[in-house]
């Protein structure tokens, strides 16, 4: 498989929002020949995540040699797009999805959340039942790890109370990264407004199959998570998979694997 042609391709930037809520937001977009070679493919990547990723990378390489579109992009505050990463909220980040998808996909798509874009695609799929006259649709979707409510769930039930202190007091705290050396902040403002945007407290309509892959060993989102949002969902088409030595990233050539085949279930 080859992927220079996807790591060459150089992004196009797009400005959503206005004033200083504006934001320059980078994007890859490859057009193929969809729908006839299949749905296009829609990326949404994990919190402190970049579009240059393993798995996303490897899936537009699969798109470009199965001539289907593919569109994946940098939140704001990530990757190659503008804004401070400690600025964002699900809200804004949802924004942003929602941007991306009208304005770059048409006809059905599959859309592939990975952690945290488990969360915006459903998001995204509540947004998109408001928009009867959109120009795309979801004819599947492929959570991996997918994280949603994990700002309340995941974060602050977990955290410790002097944790909680500080993110009250000072409005940020900087959480140790399992991923690197530098610290990313969690603010309070990423905690209140995620309260906004929670699902599993209800049932969860998508209005296409949906399949999740899920690692036995992760150690960011549970495997029980996935089991809660499961159970959320319609129980027609819903397909989890559990990967007993997956971890949360999923990005082994075994998990590319299972992501493309489950990719290839939904036409």
């Amino acid at each position: 498989m080859t992927t220079s042609a996807t790591i060459d391709q150089e992004p196009e930037f797009i400005e959503i929002g206005n004033g200083a809520e504006g934001r320059r937001i980078a994007v890859r977009a490859r057009s193929g020949r969809s729908p006839a070679h299949g749905p296009g493919l829609f990326w949404l990547g994990g919190f402190n995540s970049d579009m240059k990723g393993t798995k996303a990378v490897a899936l537009d390489a699969w798109a470009m040699e199965q001539e289907r579109a593919f569109v994946r992009f940098d939140y704001s505050g990530h990757g190659e797009s503008g804004g401070k990463f400690i600025d964002g909220t699900i809200g804004r980040w949802l924004e942003e999805s929602v941007a991306v998808f009208e304005r770059f996909c048409s006809g059905p798509q599959v859309v592939i959340g990975s952690s945290m874009g488990g969360w915006m695609a459903l998001l995204l799929a509540r947004e998109l039942a408001k928009r009867p006259d959109s120009r795309a649709t979801l004819a599947g979707m492929v959570l991996i790890a997918p994280a949603p409510d994990f700002t309340e769930e995941l974060m602050w039930k977990g955290f410790s109370p002097e944790i909680r202190a500080e993110i009250e007091t000072k409005g940020v705290w900087l959480r140790p990264s399992q991923y690197g050396d530098t610290p990313y902040p969690i603010t309070r403002a990423l905690i209140e407004e995620g309260r906004h945007h929670l699902l599993l407290g209800a049932r969860i309509d998508v209005g296409c199959p949906v399949r999740i892959l899920q690692g036995a060993q992760d150690p960011d989102v549970p495997w029980q998570h996935a089991f809660t949002l499961a159970h959320r969902l319609p129980s027609e088409d819903v397909v989890l998979t559990m990967i007993q030595d997956g971890d949360h990233r999923l990005s082994r050539p075994q998990d590319i694997a299972r992501i493309i085949a489950a990719v290839k279930e939904m036409g």
